[in-house]
């Protein structure tokens, strides 16, 4: 049976599949170049593949297409879903909806009175001295009031007007809207009348209803309210790319990556929770291959095609709650993960006085320049020009017919003509080489900025951690980064270079529920209790839907956390639920002197919401053990030497393949070690030496 994990990004979809299927292997052993296949344990093998997301003349979903070519059957063949055990995913069909405004039209109905809330929002400003505001556009097409009411203490002040709503409703379903997010005041707690008006809504024929209190049950309406429009907003264009999959692979187990990091059957995967759904797979992918490699604190470090993801992880995987994506505001549980535009596709350009490089990518089609489709340059290119990535060794997927390599002749062009149009603008004579250096040091720069922003402006010694780095170009400037941040050691995975689709293999299935308190935090603690257990016993029935011969039901874990904060403001610090008071006292107040540099202990301790996280363990795949058979004494040979040119010199690089290397093995910089999917850069002062686990680990000579 196969098993396949899939990462839909801008630039690559990743996939690595699992199968004990002998005739599956000798079938790709005959394309040493496009599969990468490495056995494991109980006569099963590891096939890691990558290919381009969007070739609409080749294929139409890159996902499909990709167990096609495993598989070995043709585009108009059926596809033998017996063989097919499960397949886990992740996808930017609804982020990329969100950003390019192209999901589905939606109504909002909300309490008389409150028309303009969510286009009021918060008041914040930005940019406090802008003269001309510009307000973000809402995500919903019209607004229906409805007269309700109830007060903040659950007493019924006006009853639906069923009437009138209906007609409401009806008047806007006939304009062609089929979406419709409900949000009115105080339905966090009392919900009967959202239930209502989604019971009149369905009546009418609306396919899409988000309700508030399900899809985000908090106070403060504008949060909840945003929340459910972004579900109404991009579910319906998730349902029809699921069903699209789903359509191909009938009968097969198809799971989708929360935002959360945890997987959800397809059918219950909705657009609240899709919005990092394929860079939470990376953090998984991460944080599960650190810890088995002797990695418990980290810093993990994405760079892909279109951008650079990078998080935190000291012991658990850290959420937020209040998030802004794409100009659209959302209040549900996410994997704290911060994202810039810098990327391997990432334009490189001078405005005449100062380089540049991105936000804009080159994404996919047409690519850098080397990928021969008149790409402009960009940071790939920047590589290229600097030696460190050399055609030879990078999959020949490019041209009409997609089987040529990189185009080092019109990079070099490229980066001759730039180095001339520097020195005519600014009278700066420099070579091509530094030209490249100096946009890669930039690059360098903005990434390094970003896990600032997520560590050391947290309170987190960024020198005590490994960095955790994967993602198709991450290794090319792994040891620029760690330099940047004065980190000395760098895990690298032999899938780095599609670790968001292993990480769909190696995650649970997890259900998070919550619910809003503001009540004083005392030691009369029965009433939480009771709502924990309440949200416990709701988690595992999601989950018992879900239940698959996957699940290891001997495996289960329940973490409870409080959100607390002081007495009079807004500033919510996550703790682990103790029956002792002053224990969760004592951590929200080491939280809160990390994070502030201060704390107030003469102030109250406010519960604003509790979450309870239910956890089903997974069957994911093993790690494969190497043995060394060559003599300690012996070193790996290389396959040849070549010009890298960094640190403003040119070095002599011997390259070499990741293959050849035997646990105990150590390279020394400048080196280059090149994979199927991905190139590692060793940079001078650098080394890397190999694991029995084939885990590199790069360190600070």
């Amino acid at each position: 049976m196969l098993k396949v994990f899939a990462d839909r990004g801008g630039t690559f979809t990743d996939i690595v599949a699992v199968t004990d299927n002998q005739s599956i292997i000798n079938q790709l052993a005959n394309h040493p170049q496009r599969f990468l296949i490495v056995p494991i344990e109980n006569q099963q093998w590891v096939i890691v593949y990558k290919l381009l997301s969007e070739n609409p003349q080749q294929y139409q979903d890159a996902a499909i297409q990709g167990i096609r070519d495993i598989l070995g059957i043709s585009s108009n063949q059926p596809i033998p879903t017996e063989e097919i055990e499960v397949m886990k995913m992740g996808t930017t069909v609804a982020t990329n909806a969100l950003l390019e405004r192209k999901g589905d039209r939606v109504l909002l109905l909300t309490t008389k009175g409150f028309k303009d809330a969510l286009r009021i929002g918060y008041q914040n400003r930005p940019d406090i001295f802008a003269r001309h505001i510009v307000l973000p556009s809402m995500l919903y097409e019209q607004v229906v009031e409805v007269n309700e009411r109830y007060d903040a203490k659950g007493n019924e002040l006006i009853a639906v007007d069923v009437a009138q709503v209906k007609k409401d409703l009806q008047a806007v379903y006939n304009t062609g809207i089929r979406s419709c997010a409900i949000a009115l005041m105080h339905s966090y707690n009392y919900p009967q009348h959202e239930q209502q008006v989604a019971t009149i809504a369905r009546d009418v024929g609306f396919t899409q209803i988000s309700v508030s209190h399900q899809v985000s049950p908090l106070m403060k309406l504008v949060s909840r309210g945003d929340t459910t429009v972004v579900d109404a907003y991009l579910t319906p264009i998730l349902r029809r790319y699921v069903d699209a999959v789903a359509s191909q692979l009938p009968g097969v187990k198809l799971m989708f990556m929360k935002s959360d990091g945890g997987l959800v059957d397809a059918q219950q995967f909705q657009g609240k929770d899709s919005i990092l759904s394929g860079p939470a797979g990376g953090i998984v992918g991460a944080v599960q291959t650190s810890l088995r490699g002797g990695f418990d604190s980290i810093i993990t470090f994405d760079m892909g095609g279109t951008s650079t993801d990078v998080a935190h992880f000291n012991g658990e995987y850290e959420r937020q709650l209040e998030n802004e994506i794409a100009g659209a505001r959302m209040r549900v549980p996410v994997l704290a993960i911060h994202t810039i535009a810098a990327g391997g596709g990432s334009i490189l350009s001078f405005d005449g006085s100062s380089y540049r490089v991105g936000p804009s990518s080159a994404g996919s089609n047409p690519g850098p320049a080397c990928y021969r489709r008149g790409g402009k340059l960009a940071v790939t290119d920047a590589n290229v020009m600097l030696g460190k990535i050399h055609p030879q060794y990078f999959p020949a997927v490019f041209g009409k017919d997609g089987n040529l390599p990189l185009d080092k002749d019109v990079v070099t062009e490229k980066f001759i003509q730039l180095a001339q149009d520097i020195e005519t603008a600014t009278g700066n004579n420099r070579t091509p080489e530094q030209v490249a250096a100096g946009f890669i040091s930039i690059a360098v720069e903005s990434m390094a900025n970003a896990i600032k922003k997520i560590s050391l402006q947290r309170g987190y010694d960024v020198t005590n951690y490994a960095l955790c780095c994967f993602g198709g170009a991450g290794a090319q400037v792994a040891c620029l980064i760690a330099d940047t941040l004065g980190m000395k050691k760098i895990f690298l995975h032999p899938y780095a270079g599609v670790l968001s689709a292993y990480g769909m293999g190696l995650a649970d299935v997890r259900a998070i529920r919550e619910a809003g308190v503001e009540q004083v935090l005392d030691e009369e603690l029965l009433a939480l209790r009771g709502l924990m257990e309440g949200l416990e016993s709701q988690g595992r029935g999601e989950l018992e839907t879900q239940r698959s011969a996957e699940v290891n039901a001997e495996e289960e874990e329940v973490i409870r956390k409080v959100n607390l904060k002081y007495e009079g403001t807004n500033s919510v610090l996550g703790v682990d639920f103790n029956l002792n008071v002053a224990v969760m006292r004592s951590e929200f107040e080491r939280e809160h002197q990390l994070r502030y540099g201060f704390t107030q202990g003469d102030k109250g301790l406010i519960v604003e919401s509790v979450s309870v996280e239910v956890i089903q363990k997974m069957d994911t795949p093993e790690e494969a053990l190497v043995k060394r058979s060559r003599g300690l004494d012996e070193f790996p040979n290389y396959v040849e030497t070549v010009q890298m040119f960094t640190q403003d010199k040119c070095y002599c690089a011997p390259v070499y393949r990741r293959e050849d290397l035997q646990p105990g093995d150590v390279v020394k910089g400048a080196a280059i070690i090149v994979e199927k999917i991905s190139t590692i850069v060793v940079e001078p002062n650098w080394q890397a030496e190999l694991s029995e686990r084939n885990h590199l680990i790069l360190e600070r000579v």
